[in-house]
């Protein structure tokens, strides 16, 4: 049978359950144990694809092309499984099934309630989400106490349940904050946090205490003793300054220990000779470089976790330090690229709508101009599309249709507004919706021979994840190519464009411009990073030696 860990969290959001998920899905894969992780999502939306960044943070795409919660991020980065678009479900996926089961008559006439019905599709989806592993982990949205979290919890008391005591463990996720002006660590948090899930039927196995410094061993006890918990199970989760030292102190404190000893697993020893070399490598840097990254979310790194952390990973595997300078590209509008100065290379992330769009652009001529080396993704590449097609291309007032529908270079555009070799657009009806087909998820892409984007990757055919909907317009890259533009990645078929880049040689040379039309950092991981990140991260050292 498949055996399940919950993880729970309460008395406050943002602790950290996540990175915890991920951290003891690493452990036990380094025992030998085949794992796969769970997000369950208790807000109504049916998927986090329309959320605003500012509030939900990234959204992450998987290989089958599902959007889904920015943690299904942390556990492909923290061990070798493949999140897949059953990993993350919400209350809205939820409903919307039971509601179409209701109308096409599957419950034979009988009251559709939450319970059994919703807690039952619920441990559907869990089970089928589980398939094909040894052990799930679960990770539960929100806190002990939220209204609509408890379908979840119910969902998961029963599992406990019906799976039996010797394949369900729960593991409570809390917080033990520091009072300042009493001087001490308080437990009380926590004590109710625990009385509130008890309360509901779950005993939590597992104790994982958030804090921000060592726990006294009497804090520990008394914890122990009032939640009913093992003084072992109650496991520090301290504070660290990078998030790639959990594993390490979770399987100091025997977490994986006391999960394999509670579920019945016999395994061999854990393994962590990896996560000491990420480490060793992110605490033993040769250089520090500093890498711009200009765009409109600045202010919540959330809304870029997957690419920051790939940054991190090109940094791992070039031994450097990546200080990420984020610029609010509004202000390049209003003061010009002054805080580009000094910067080993500039990255342009993706992202949508038109605010901040031309200061993107100015900081790409910037790039262009300087020798800087220079990444562009999504939208990033995008407006380098533009960017060369007004200052080297001569097409004069070129952009993008998202933001400009009278453009006389529509450069980039919806596929359906291509209509004739001249490039004109086919109107959009102002109270439609944006149109087009939203391309998600793993997709084919040819690398031309002789090319930046050929050399990096080693290979001739790559497969990478999109989330857009706006291409580069094809009618009109011919007079971009002629005028040194270089498309160096193709998808079959469609012969959609995806990598663009400057040549290394000739009046428009660049040391290292390229720009991709998919998501790479999707499929970085600490342990091997990814190729185009690494070498960005080994061009930027590169620009430093030479400056």
């Amino acid at each position: 049978m498949i055996k399940y860990v919950f993880v729970t969290g309460g008395v406050v959001s943002s602790l950290g359950k996540g990175i915890a998920a991920a951290s003891l899905g690493a452990i036990l894969e380094s025992r030998g144990i085949k794992v796969t992780n769970l997000k369950l999502d208790p807000y109504i939306n049916v998927d986090p694809g329309t959320m605003s960044p500012f509030q939900h943070g990234e959204v992450f795409v998987t290989e089958d092309g599902a959007e889904t919660d920015l943690d299904l991020g942390h556990y492909e980065r923290f061990t070798n499984a493949r999140m897949e678009r059953r990993n993350n479900f919400t209350t809205g996926q939820i409903y919307e099934s039971v509601i179409k089961k209701e109308r096409r008559g599957e419950y034979l006439g009988k009251t559709v309630q939450v319970i059994p019905h919703i807690t039952d599709e619920i441990k559907a989806h869990i089970r089928r989400g589980a398939e094909g592993a040894e052990l799930a982990i679960i990770e539960v949205g929100g806190t002990v106490g939220d209204i609509e979290s408890l379908p979840f919890l119910e969902a998961i008391r029963q599992m406990g349940l019906q799976e039996g005591r010797n394949n369900a463990c729960y593991m409570h996720l809390t917080l033990v904050p520091y009072i300042p002006t009493a001087g001490e660590l308080k437990t009380k948090p926590t004590q109710h946090s625990v009385k509130e899930l008890r309360e509901i039927g779950i005993q939590p196995d597992i104790l994982l205490c958030r804090t921000d410094r060592p726990i006294p061993e009497d804090d520990k006890r008394k914890m122990a003793l009032f939640c009913n918990v093992q003084r072992e199970a109650v496991i520090e989760a301290r504070d660290a300054d990078s998030i790639y030292k959990i594993p390490a102190m979770l399987h100091d404190q025997m977490l994986d220990e006391i999960v394999c000893h509670k579920l019945g697993i016999l395994a061999k020893a854990a393994d962590l000779t990896v996560w000491k070399t990420i480490v060793h490598a992110l605490e033993n840097p040769e250089r520090v470089l500093d890498v711009a990254f200009v765009g409109k979310y600045v202010d919540l790194t959330e809304s870029y976790k997957s690419l920051t952390e790939a940054i991190v990973h090109a940094g791992i595997a070039t031994r450097s330090k990546v200080k990420i300078s984020y610029i609010d590209s509004e202000d390049i509008e209003r003061q010009g690229c002054a805080a580009l100065q000094g910067m080993d290379a500039i990255l342009i992330p993706g992202g949508f709508g038109r605010r901040g769009t031309e200061g993107k652009i100015a900081a790409i001529r910037h790039a262009r101009e300087g020798g800087i080396p220079f990444l562009g993704i999504c939208l990033g590449m995008q407006l380098a599309v533009v960017e060369f097609a007004r200052h080297v291309a001569g097409m004069n007032g070129a952009h993008s249709s998202e933001f400009d529908q009278d453009t006389a270079y529509p450069v980039v555009a919806l596929i359906t507004e291509w209509q004739d070799a001249s490039g004109r657009l086919e109107k959009r009806d102002e109270n439609s919706d944006l149109g087009g087909t939203m391309r998600l998820g793993g997709q084919l892409c040819k690398l031309a021979d002789g090319t930046l984007a050929r050399l990096i990757y080693g290979q001739p055919e790559i497969t990478e994840r999109h989330r857009h909907r706006y291409e580069v317009n094809n009618t009109l890259l011919d007079k971009l190519e002629a005028s040194g533009l270089v498309v160096s990645g193709r998808a079959p078929v469609t012969d959609l464009c995806e990598i663009v880049e400057l040549p290394t040689d000739g009046p428009h040379a660049h040391p290292w411009f390229l720009g991709c039309q998919f998501h790479p950092e999707f499929t970085s991981s600490p342990r091997k990073g990814h190729p185009l990140f690494t070498s960005f991260v080994a061009a930027a050292a590169a620009y430093q030696a030479k400056s």
